[in-house]
């Protein structure tokens, strides 16, 4: 982006610093009007004919863009891949607490390897880990998706749930729209304590 004298061509177009166009004219006639205005003349389209020019403070528009490009770095998030395990014979309690910690992943954005770990006879009897799995999938219905389905290594039966963003937008908005509709709580006011009680040790 050409800044000020580094804007060396014939002809420009200029834009005032409120948006109006102050028509086609040489840089250094455009930057005497920026220079007036105590703002910096930016070329803002150079591939145009003739290129446009803006009058505007550009260490503002720097500070401006930093700051968005900062903010957009914060909010993007890096989906990585987590790990849990179940076991065939599973409680119900522990199974629950794994699904809580399965759908806290996935609406984080995370994409989530599920791990069915086989001991000793329990590989004679697959299909109760398959049965654990089938569960999860109806569990998970409303916030993820198969990305691999259940692949059998050795003793252990994984499969790849990935997030499925129109379901996490869903949430999102309905949650939105709970927290908007929820009244607000406020506090009761204390109790006045009676003249005598006042200061009373």
């Amino acid at each position: 982006m050409r800044v000020n004298e580094r804007i060396r061509i014939n002809q420009i177009r200029v834009i005032a610093d409120d948006g109006s166009q102050l028509g086609v004219m040489t840089p250094p006639a455009a930057l005497a009007l920026a220079r007036e205005r105590g703002l910096d003349l930016v070329e803002v389209a150079p591939l145009a004919t003739p290129p446009v020019c803006r009058i505007m403070d550009y260490n503002k528009f720097r500070y401006e863009q930093d700051k968005r490009d900062r903010e957009a770095k914060r909010k993007h998030h890096i989906a990585r891949l987590k790990e849990i395990k179940f076991k065939p014979h599973i409680e119900a309690h522990d199974y629950q607490v794994k699904l809580q910690q399965l759908t806290r992943f996935l609406m984080r954005g995370d994409k989530v390897k599920v791990t069915m770990v086989y001991r000793g006879r329990e590989l004679s009897h697959l299909d109760l880990g398959r049965r654990i799995l089938d569960r999860l999938n109806t569990d998970l219905l409303n916030v993820a998706r198969v990305e691999r389905d259940p692949l059998l290594e050795g003793r252990f039966m994984s499969m790849i749930y990935a997030p499925d963003p129109a379901a996490l937008k869903r949430i999102a908005k309905q949650q939105r729209a709970t927290a908007k509709a929820a009244p607000a709580v406020t506090q009761p006011a204390a109790p006045e304590q009676p003249a005598n009680e006042r200061g009373a040790i």
